[in-house]
């Protein structure tokens, strides 16, 4: 096993995020962001899909993605936007103020998360997530 080969992916991915973020030196922040998002995903997601979704990610984002997670949990009824960033929020923890800003701030963040993921996954996965998504999720995922 080449552990440093999987350090390094998850490196490349964390700062791909930080680049989307508009601050390519803040992998701190990048790795926070991008945690909050997937487990926010997490969390709506069927675990079928969610590890259908996270099988395609560098290992080290696969571990976070796993960590604390509860397989038998039942996916929340997040359907609107709003409640989806709350959910990031929530799981940012008392981070999220300043990782995430303002309403407005939040939602660009959770789309440049997006826009990573998109770019990591294959089309075929991206179709599947956002067809366990309501309608008003779906959209904001796929026009990220």
């Amino acid at each position: 096993m080449n552990f440093e080969k999987y350090v390094a992916t998850g490196n490349a991915f964390v700062k791909e995020v930080a680049k989307e973020l508009g601050n390519p030196e803040d992998k701190n922040r990048a790795m926070r962001v991008t945690r909050a998002v997937i487990h926010a995903l997490r969390n709506r997601l069927t675990p079928e899909e969610f590890l259908d979704f996270i099988s395609q990610l560098p290992m080290c984002i696969k571990a976070i993605a796993i960590d604390g997670w509860k397989i038998d949990r039942v996916p929340e009824k997040i359907k609107h936007v709003d409640e989806f960033v709350e959910e990031v929020l929530k799981e940012d923890g008392r981070t999220a103020p300043r990782d995430f800003g303002d309403k407005d701030e939040a939602i660009e963040a959770i789309k440049a998360v997006f826009r990573v993921i998109k770019r990591h996954v294959t089309q075929g996965e991206i179709e599947d997530i956002a067809a366990e998504l309501p309608k008003e999720l779906k959209q904001f995922f796929l026009e990220a």
